[in-house]
């Protein structure tokens, strides 16, 4: 029997996982095939792509720490960067003594995407940039305690690419077959 590849669209507020607790939403919801379970995670605030699969094997593979699988968000945040503020970025930040390894971190322009549901904290005297953030490591909310440790809380945060996988035009909570191949391209 073929292994299945999956490729979902994670809207914001809904968990990583098939089962919550009662009014979470999960998973569930998405009619997914029979036996595919996330190949990693984010978090409920966060939306995106997400990997699903019944190929243990990649799960393992994706998951592992030591594979250095590149992940890529656009990171809406508080406040403006410095250049500075982007160097600590980009050679790794101290976080509940743990140092971050090195990453890709850059402006961008605001991109053209529908507005988060339920919308962003925004405040009229405190501007917001658009980050892309490119790691290899996947700590439990990392991307948001780096931000922070720079000053710049995160506000929207969105993984548009995992390895060779981009979201690309994927609809918000659709989802798509893809295949192995794709996933390690590069």
């Amino acid at each position: 029997m073929s292994k299945r590849y999956i490729a979902f669209h994670k809207p914001h507020g809904v968990l990583s996982q098939f089962t919550g607790e009662p009014n979470q939403r999960t998973l569930a919801e998405f009619t997914f095939p029979k036996g595919v379970y996330s190949a990693g995670r984010l978090d409920k605030d966060s939306e995106g792509l997400l990997l699903l699969t019944d190929d243990g094997p990649l799960k393992h593979k994706l998951l592992h720490p030591n594979n250095n699988h590149q992940k890529t968000y656009w990171v809406q945040v508080e406040g403006i960067p410095t250049k500075e503020a982007l160097k600590e970025l980009q050679h790794g930040v101290v976080i509940k003594g743990y140092k971050t390894k090195p990453c890709k971190a850059k402006i961008i322009p605001a991109p053209d995407i529908p507005p988060r549901e339920p919308p962003i904290r925004e405040r009229k005297s405190i501007p917001t940039t658009w980050l892309s953030i490119t790691i290899s490591e996947g700590k439990n909310r990392q991307v948001r305690r780096m931000t922070a440790t720079i000053g710049c809380p995160t506000l929207r945060l969105i993984r548009m690419q995992i390895e060779g996988v981009a979201l690309g035009s994927l609809p918000l909570g659709q989802w798509k077959n893809i295949r192995k191949s794709e996933i390690f391209s590069r």
